[in-house]
C-alpha cells in the first residue's frame, strides 16, 4: 500500500458551483482512500458510494457528499496512492487547472512512498453495450486504452486516441461546447468555468490553445481512469485492453461496478 510522506493541502473553487473549498491530504495506513466531509463519518472512494454521474461524479454516505472526484481520483492513480485521508470543507472539490496536473504536482510536493506494483487483470471480459455506447475490458499482457468519440466538431468527428502511456493524459483539461456555456450557467452549472481550466469547443476550433493534439479525447481517458479507480484497484495496474466508444461517467461507473467483481491479481 502507498500513501503520502507528509500532509499537504490545496484550496480552490469548484467547476459546477464555483464555491471555495480547501482540501487537506493526510498520510494514512488504513489501506483505504477515505473522505472526511465536515463533521460527518468518513466514506471511501468506491463505486458503492457513487450518488450521481450527471454532470460529474459525486460520492458520499449519509449526509456527507463530495462532487467532482474524477480528476482527483485519476491523480491518485497516476501517483500510485491507494491509502490517504482527505479532509474537505466543501461539497465540491476544486477544479484547479481542469486536469489532473495540479493534483499530481501537489502529491509530488508532499512526496509519495514507493508505489505498489502488483498487477491485475480480469477473470472474464467486461462488456457494457448500450446503443451507440460501448465499453469493453479484455485480459491482455499490458495496458492499452483506446477511446473513440463522435462530436459535432471538425477535430472530434469519428476520432480516437489509443494510449499505452497514460502519463500523456495527466494534463488534459475538461472541455465543453462554448455555445452551451450560458445555458448551463443559467441552470446553475459550470459557474466555475474559465478559459484556463476548460477547453471550449467552437464551430471551427477552440477558445484556447490545446496542450496537446486531441486534448478533449485525452481528457475522456483521464475521466475513465478516475472513474475505474472506484472499482478498488488502480486501473493503471491492469493488464488489459480497454476499448471505449462514445461513453461518459455513467457508463464508466457501470463498468467499474462490473470490473470490481472480475478483478484478479496477475502473477
Amino acid at each position: 500500500m502507498t500513501t503520502l510522506k507528509k500532509e499537504v493541502c490545496v484550496s480552490g473553487s469548484g467547476l459546477m458551483k464555483n464555491k471555495p473549498c480547501t482540501v487537506i491530504f493526510k498520510p494514512a495506513k488504513t489501506g483505504k482512500i477515505r473522505f472526511f466531509v465536515g463533521t460527518n463519518e468518513p466514506f471511501e472512494l468506491s463505486v458503492d458510494n457513487v450518488l450521481d454521474t450527471k454532470q460529474c461524479v459525486s460520492i458520499g454516505q449519509g449526509k456527507a457528499k463530495i462532487m467532482l472526484v474524477e480528476h482527483l481520483s485519476a491523480a491518485l492513480a497516476f501517483c500510485g496512492i491507494d491509502e490517504v485521508d482527505i479532509y474537505v470543507d466543501g461539497q465540491e472539490l476544486p477544479i484547479l487547472d481542469g486536469s489532473a496536473k495540479e493534483w499530481v504536482k501537489l502529491f509530488k510536493k508532499a512526496g509519495v512512498e514507493k508505489p505498489d506494483k502488483r498487477a491485475y487483470t480480469v477473470s472474464d471480459p467486461v462488456y457494457y453495450l448500450n446503443g451507440k455506447t460501448s465499453l469493453v475490458i479484455l485480459p491482455d499482457d499490458e495496458l492499452t486504452i483506446t477511446y473513440a468519440v463522435n462530436y459535432d466538431h471538425p477535430d472530434l468527428r469519428q476520432s480516437w486516441v489509443s494510449c499505452k502511456k497514460p502519463d500523456e493524459i495527466i494534463e488534459a483539461r475538461t472541455f465543453g461546447f462554448y455555445k452551451d456555456l450560458k445555458k448551463f450557467q443559467a441552470l446553475g452549472f459550470a459557474k466555475g468555468v474559465t478559459f484556463d481550466n476548460t477547453v471550449g469547443l467552437t464551430d471551427n476550433g477552440y477558445t484556447c490553445e490545446l496542450r496537446s493534439a486531441q486534448e478533449p479525447i485525452k481528457h475522456k481517458i483521464l475521466d475513465l481512469i478516475g472513474d475505474l479507480h472506484l472499482a478498488g484497484v488502480n486501473p493503471l495496474n491492469l493488464k488489459a485492453q480497454i476499448l471505449v466508444k462514445e461513453a461518459g461517467h455513467a457508463v464508466h461507473i457501470n463498468a467499474a461496478k462490473m470490473l470490481k467483481d472480475k478483478l484478479k491479481e496477475k502473477r
